[in-house]
């Protein structure tokens, strides 16, 4: 039971710290993408940078400035500056915004930290990047949802001058209990005048941002010293802690703090700042970067060699042979005089351009001498991509003569996303091999914690998921089978959080931790593409593990288009917790489906997903979520979902929002690890009903990454591994 009780933020903080401890090892270079696709850019060689204050946002002692972290940064700390503690960790999901997950503690000595929580969700986005003439510009918010006590909203405006950062801006609700100058914005509608509360038991709403009667004005400035690392810190803010002394008479410090930051490594910084003549603030802070992450996703091969001389050709069904015992399964193999294909079945976890680079290679050491054309047509679990044509001489120059690049074989590819003719003739080789080729295991890591539960600090649960997929029956039918040990959590704590309801979706969630194992899915898929643009999928069977049912979904996908959209439906049964294997069903059911939009930001290196419809709780509304890869496979991505119905919380209060954060870590090239193989960490509130979607088993978007241009583009580099 102790163990079962154990954070796994204690272990998402090692991971953290090893991390960020590796930031010193330079990110693995690969030669420059093809044009339009935006590299990761490396972290700053200097110790020196911007760092957080009080709170875990980047800016001074006190108050934010309008800077950012590198795109990807992943920042976790502690501040104290009296009467709070804060704990945070932060997100850089793209390049302009800024997301945190933070816990405020009302104490007066640590050992009390847990005696009066504030959870809150803080943002910040830019509006505008630093010229030589203008300054940078940024909006955020401090509890965008959460406790009233910690909100407040703000306009940023930060200036570089040599080795000098200026900030000032404008702040509404905490930070404008000064009360400087009347809020400009009820010129633009009388809403925002309205009345604001400093402090209660409801929660802060998108109704209360940038309103009150009055706003307050900051300031300060950040001074680089010559020693490498090392700033020196001066704000003045507008926060007179009006909601503290009213409840406590506290003893509001001076609005003034002066202070300094030291980077001790580019990983780890610490602040103090004295904040007025008798208050203290202390902060440290660690950071990271998924794309530093040691792992990658995959299994590492050593690359056939691509023989110096051609030599004769070998029959269709040889070269399938031959290619299965090197772990590629090839099937319709044909040839004409000049042009040799096949259709390739990508295996997940590794990058499409590594597997078409050594079916290549095989084909061109099989393909007889004539041959100066080959395609491949990549495939996975039933759905199609484009073919990809490649010129045999490009690899024989690059492989065998050194005299060629990636960006040489991308100037001269061809992808043809047309249908599959009919008429064409098809090769005497059959289908993949099915007795060659393996199931498809996947073992992943789960971290759930949330940090938004008032009074009781947080609440978490880790599992290991074991999945297996088995080979596409005809090429078209998937089926998956998975288990889920529960190792550890304190969900017996949810009941005191939050009434269970009469029809729970997520809200019995401790009820299915109390099984050590338990079937997590049963399912079978049958996709099939309609072309290598347009995608279908239908599914059914044990789902996830809270939901039974059927459904389906499509996808059009236009290949070297940004965008995308789908549909989707979903007839659902709520399976019961208190059942072997939770395989029995209760009587709940419900309708859920959406119209999905994606598109990829090539700014900001970005996903940008949303969601319209209805979901798992009958409820309606709308998702808005980011998601950013890494070339090792590393994913971060965020979403706020807003529904027209809301979950009770422990103070009164209800809030109709949902949201969280979720970090995927690839573990590859590991003799201790399993080749395909990753941790999750996912932070958002346990035990929710609104807002809820199903966790499809083979979600269409992600099955055609593979397929996807800006996927090709972001990994062409290992064509040649």
């Amino acid at each position: 039971m102790v163990f079962r009780r154990l954070s796994p933020v204690f272990l998402y903080c090692l991971c953290l710290w090893a991390g960020g401890a590796l930031s010193a090892i330079p990110v693995p270079t690969k030669k420059p993408p093809p044009p339009g696709i935006k590299p990761l850019s490396p972290m700053p060689e200097s110790k020196a940078g911007y760092s957080e204050n009080a709170v875990g946002a980047l800016g001074l002692n006190t108050v934010p400035s309008a800077r950012m972290n590198q795109s990807g940064t992943i920042t976790f700390g502690l501040g104290h500056l009296d009467p709070y503690y804060n704990g945070f960790l932060g997100f850089q999901i793209a390049e302009p915004l800024f997301i945190s997950l933070r816990q405020t503690a009302e104490s007066l000595k640590f050992s009390d930290f847990n005696n009066r929580l504030y959870p809150g969700l803080d943002m910040k986005l830019r509006l505008l990047s630093e010229t030589r003439a203008r300054p940078e510009i940024a909006i955020g918010m401090q509890s965008a949802t959460g406790h009233r006590r910690t909100a407040g909203e703000y306009i940023a405006l930060s200036k570089r001058y040599h080795d000098f950062d200026f900030t000032a801006g404008l702040g509404w609700g905490r930070f404008a209990s000064a009360g400087h100058l009347g809020n400009p914005l009820k010129n633009l509608n009388s809403h925002f005048g309205n009345d604001r509360s400093l402090d209660g038991e409801s929660p802060n709403k998108p109704s209360d941002w940038f309103t009150g009667d009055e706003i307050g004005l900051f300031a300060g400035v950040e001074y680089f010293t010559p020693l490498d690392g090392l700033s020196l810190k001066f704000d003045y803010g507008a926060d007179t802690y009006a909601a503290e002394t009213a409840a406590t008479g506290f003893n509001a410090p001076a609005r003034w703090s002066a202070g300094l930051s030291y980077h001790l490594t580019q990983w780890l910084n610490i602040g103090a700042a004295m904040q007025g003549t008798d208050k203290f603030m202390t902060r440290l802070t660690l950071k990271t970067h998924p794309g530093k992450w040691p792992h990658r996703a995959g299994e590492k091969k050593n690359a056939v060699p691509l023989r110096a001389f051609r030599t004769d050709l070998a029959l269709p069904v040889q070269m399938q042979q031959s290619a299965a015992r090197e772990g590629l399964m090839l099937s319709n193999i044909t040839r004409d005089t000049h042009t040799a294909s096949a259709q390739l079945e990508l295996a997940p976890h590794v990058s499409a351009p590594r597997q078409i680079g050594r079916a290549m290679v095989h084909m061109a050491n099989h393909a007889g001498p004539a041959v100066e054309e080959i395609e491949i047509r990549p495939t996975m679990h039933g759905l199609q991509g484009p073919r990809v044509k490649l010129l045999r001489r490009d690899f024989e120059q690059a492989l065998t003569r050194h005299q060629g690049s990636p960006q040489e074989i991308w100037q001269n590819a061809v992808f043809d996303a047309a249908p599959v003719n009919p008429n064409r003739s098809e090769s005497d080789t059959p289908r993949v091999d099915l007795s060659a080729r393996p199931q498809i295991l996947h073992a992943s890591l789960q971290d759930e914690f949330s940090l938004t539960e008032e009074d009781r600090g947080f609440l978490h649960r880790t599992s290991l998921i074991l999945d297996a997929r088995t080979p596409e029956l005809a090429g078209l039918l998937t089926a998956g089978l998975s288990w889920r040990a529960n190792l550890a959590d304190n969900l017996d704590e949810l009941i005191l959080i939050r009434p269970r309801p009469d029809n729970p979706i997520r809200g019995d969630v401790d009820l299915y931790t109390q099984n050590t194992t338990a079937l997590e899915r049963s399912f079978f898929s049958l996709n099939y593409s309609l072309s290598p643009s347009f995608h279908t999928s239908f599914t059914g069977g044990y789902l996830e593990e809270m939901l039974a049912g059927f459904g389906g979904e499509m996808l059009y996908r236009p290949f070297g288009k940004r965008y995308a959209w789908g549909l989707e439906g979903w007839k659902v049964y709520k399976r019961d917790p208190l059942t072997d294997q939770s395989a029995g069903l209760t009587d709940y059911d419900a309708f859920t489906g959406h119209l999905n939009l994606w598109y990829d930001l090539p700014l900001w290196d970005t996903t940008l997903e949303t969601k319209v419809g209805r979901f798992l709780g009958r409820d309606f509304g709308g998702s808005l979520g980011l998601l950013k890869r890494f070339d090792n496979g590393a994913t971060l991505a965020a979403f706020l979902t807003l529904t027209d119905q809301s979950d009770p919380e422990i103070l009164g209060g209800s809030t109709n929002a949902y949201h969280g954060i979720r970090l995927t870590l690839p573990f590859g090239h590991d003799n201790y690890t399993h080749k395909w193989a990753d941790v999750t960490f996912k932070a958002a509130p346990l035990g929710r009903d609104t807002g809820q979607i199903l966790d499809k088993p083979l979600p269409l978007y992600e099955a055609t990454e593979s397929f996807s241009k800006q996927h090709l583009a972001q990994f062409w580099g290992e064509i040649l591994e």
